[in-house]
């Protein structure tokens, strides 16, 4: 059973590069713009907002407007906006703004303000609403509309896209619409990525709900501009560390004319803004910017075939022998634990080695059984499998002297009378001689011991043919 979500994402192995002008960190400011664009009865909608105000907790009053609710968020519009833009444009900030497409139409002036100050606008989908309950063919619509009216109301299309109260099907329509240069409905990682939907790459720059001013209007969240500001500095601190050694990161900072705008938080935002200017290697930029940056420096893989996409043909052609004539653990793998955690070699031996692990004593004795002798019979007749042969080979097994092939046979007979399975040990980087001393250590463990340390050197040995795998895919 396939399990879409990725839980790997880079690992432990995050892109070692630096950002324009050496920069170890990409700060990028979000001004999100929602107002005018909210659940209200005037817009068609069955009752008043309830979400990101002032008013905590508050809930939709159905078929009536909220008065104070409306106040709210006009404040965002009338006087939040104008106070941000010029705090950004005084510092020389690039902005980037989400902006919702009915809210942007009903604010002819802040978008002439945005288009002035070079902010990238990007959509912020048709209406600040809930989208989660949506069918896709109603969803499909709204964005649409949202495409239209957003180039109508900007004179250009978006080349981003946000919709923030999406439905699980959202990133997807964006995906088929083929036209975008980044979709930000993500909260996964501190980088961009590449998302497949299928039939394309896409390119998902996360955004943030932590370092966010909708903080202020949660249960659990700032409640004073100092705390904001704390968060902001602590977040920049460790990604700033992070970058200097070689890990570049991007930090988000995501902000809401009505929330942000207010003076006792603006002003952690110009604190915040003078501490980054007060440091060497930052690069602030658009979200297009980083788009444009990371699909030069970083393009999508375009050809490799990764296993989560592989048919279960494929997959088991693939990986049918990783553990020595077992095919059922390749094929348990697949039944189970398809998803994109097996995509790296790590991911997809762990999970391998789990299947085996959490099989009986019994059936783990056959996988022992399937294993042949150390340059033994088989390997005198040639029916050693592609695997076994190479590895044999790349420890000299197959160029033994007489002495030495006696030697190996006596201890393999030996070996296999006290245990009742060959003996197995993961041969590369080791010589003859080496081999047949751990075999004369290993001979003198208990039955328990042994067999544990046998299934370990399997795993061991699918550690090897899995990086053999992965060095060709």
């Amino acid at each position: 059973m396939y399990y879409p979500r990725d839980l790997t994402g880079y690992g432990d192995k995050k892109p070692e590069f630096l950002w324009p002008n050496d920069s170890v960190i990409a700060v990028q400011f979000v001004v999100n713009y929602e107002e005018g664009g909210e659940n209200n009865i005037l817009h068609g909608d069955e009752g008043s907002e309830a979400f990101l105000s002032e008013i905590i907790g508050a809930q939709p009053w159905k078929a009536q407007r909220h008065w104070n609710m409306e106040s709210i968020y006009e404040y965002g519009a009338r006087a939040g906006f104008w106070r941000l833009r010029e705090i950004f444009d005084a510092k020389g900030i690039p902005v980037t703004v989400y902006g919702v497409a009915e809210a942007l139409a009903r604010s002819p002036l802040q978008v002439k303000a945005m288009i002035d100050s070079n902010w990238e606008i990007a959509s912020h989908g048709l209406k600040w609403i809930e989208y989660k309950d949506f069918s896709i063919t109603k969803e499909k619509q709204f964005f649409n509309k949202a495409i239209k009216l957003h180039e109508a109301v900007t004179g250009s299309k978006p080349a981003g896209w946000y919709l923030g109260r999406c439905s699980a099907n959202t990133v997807n329509i964006a995906c088929e619409y083929g036209k975008l240069e980044y979709i930000s409905d993500s909260y996964a990682d501190d980088l961009p990525y590449w998302y497949n939907n299928g039939t394309q790459n896409n390119l998902i720059i996360p955004y943030t709900l932590d370092v966010n001013d909708m903080r202020f209007a949660t249960n659990q969240g700032f409640n004073s501009g100092t705390q904001f500001y704390d968060y902001l500095k602590d977040t920049f601190d460790l990604l700033y560390k992070e970058g200097q050694k070689g890990r570049p990161k991007m930090m988000t900072v995501g902000l809401h004319c009505r929330l942000a705008g207010r003076p006792g938080r603006a002003q952690a935002i110009q604190r915040f803004i003078n501490y980054i200017q007060g440091h060497k290697k930052v690069w602030c930029a658009k979200r297009i910017d980083i788009a444009k940056f990371w699909k030069d420096r970083f393009p999508p893989w375009e050809n490799k075939v990764k296993p989560s996409e592989m048919t279960k043909s494929q997959f088991m052609n693939k990986f049918k022998n990783v553990f020595e004539h077992s095919d059922w653990i390749a094929a348990k793998t697949f039944e189970k634990n398809i998803s994109p955690q097996l995509n790296s070699l790590t991911g997809l031996h762990q999970t391998m080695c789990m299947n085996f692990r959490l099989e009986s004593k019994p059936k783990k004795m056959r996988t022992l059984l399937s294993h042949p002798d150390l340059a033994g019979k088989l390997a005198d007749l040639n029916k050693l499998t592609m695997e076994s042969k190479a590895e044999q080979a790349s420890a000299g097994l197959n160029s033994l002297s007489s002495e030495q092939k006696k030697r190996f046979k006596k201890i393999n007979e030996s070996y296999r009378k006290t245990f009742g399975f060959p003996f197995i040990l993961a041969v590369k980087n080791k010589n003859p001689n080496e081999i047949l001393s751990i075999i004369s250590s290993r001979i003198k463990n208990d039955h328990k011991e042994e067999f544990e340390t046998a299934c370990q050197e399997v795993e061991k040995i699918a550690l090897l043919r899995l990086n053999d795998i992965f060095k060709q895919l």
